[in-house]
């Protein structure tokens, strides 16, 4: 019969399936496959990847949603009024005496209308700093005009705010010296701010990372931008596979009784793209062996808004040659 003439012919695709070889009571059996069951099978596969592509699409929209979520509270944590945007001081104390006021013989010299041009005094006595205020000074404590008061900082923390028209100041402690921090909610940088830039949201940067604990937990060297240097505690490192390439990065306790993990790293985009001292990162506490890691949260450190943030930097281990172009852009504005 001539094929070209009745279209009766079998498709090739049936005539050329090779057959399933198998044995059967020691005898070699030669099954020849249904073209009827292969394409069950391949409508079965069709349907099970279409069903997924829905489920696919709404992690994704999950994603960008929390990590716009992120971005919105991320604005407020650097514009808001007491956001890094806002700091324009850091006074170092000297032991003894250290004047305070608007005008420019003091020791410390604050840019505020409502300031006393000598608003008074922080005395350091070893550990102790305290604010001794004149009676017109100016400076307010919840609301009423500040009496002497002691304004050493926690051990954890900072120390009492006081307000003087749109400044707020209080003292900090770095590598066992005493600076006071200064706030402005009329900043410069504050007016200038245009909001953050960002690399576009990327799901594939949401890595599932395999964490290795450390028994017992490491002591891990930190120096920050003024060349202190403090211990960090670091239950584990965060293990993760990128590019063919595995990945480690140290993952620290900032506080004890933490809920969650900070990550510092230096990546390939570090000076370029990104800010170049390197970018944070804020993991769940892991409850087993892995721990979602998103890089799409990776964010600039406050020494990328302000010249007087005291910020740590990465430690070696967490300095990647990986370019992570996920998160947080290089900050730029006129204002700083």
């Amino acid at each position: 019969m001539n094929p070209g003439v009745t279209g009766l012919h079998r498709p090739a695709a049936a005539a050329t399936m090779p057959p399933v070889e198998w044995t059967k009571r020691g005898r070699r059996v030669l099954i020849q496959p249904r073209p009827q069951r292969l394409a069950t099978a391949c409508r079965a596969t069709a349907l099970l990847l279409l069903l997924a592509v829905p489920i696919v699409a709404a992690a994704a929209e999950d994603e960008v949603a929390a990590v716009h979520r992120w971005r919105a509270a991320r604005v407020t944590e650097i514009a808001g009024e007491d956001g890094w945007l806002s700091v324009v001081g850091l006074h170092w104390l000297k032991p003894g005496i250290n004047t305070l006021g608007r005008a420019k013989g003091n020791d410390i010299v604050l840019q505020g209308a409502a300031l006393s041009p000598r608003a008074g005094r922080l005395m350091v006595d070893g550990r102790s700093v305290r604010l001794e205020p004149q009676a017109d000074s100016g400076i307010t404590l919840d609301g009423h005009a500040a009496a002497a008061l002691e304004v050493t900082p926690p051990a954890a923390g900072d120390g009492v705010v006081l307000r003087c028209g749109s400044l707020r100041f209080y003292v900090i402690e770095r590598g066992g010296r005493f600076a006071l921090r200064v706030r402005d909610a009329d900043s410069r940088a504050r007016r200038a701010f245009r909001g953050l830039d960002y690399f576009p949201i990327d799901p594939s940067w949401v890595v599932e990372a395999r964490f290795e604990r450390y028994e017992p937990l490491r002591h891990v060297p930190i120096v920050n931008v003024l060349g202190d240097e403090v211990d960090m505690l670091a239950p584990g490192a965060l293990i993760f596979t990128r590019d063919g390439h595995e990945w480690r990065l140290d993952a620290l306790l900032e506080a004890a009784g933490d809920d969650h993990l900070f990550v510092m790293f230096a990546d390939g985009t570090s000076g370029h793209e990104t800010y170049g001292a390197g970018r944070f990162l804020h993991v769940p506490l892991p409850s087993g062996g892995g721990v979602r890691v998103d890089f799409n949260e990776a964010y600039n450190p406050p020494c990328a808004f302000t010249g007087f943030a005291t910020c740590p930097l990465p430690p070696l281990q967490n300095r990647i040659a990986l370019a992570v172009r996920a998160g947080e852009v290089r900050y730029r504005s006129a204002a700083h």
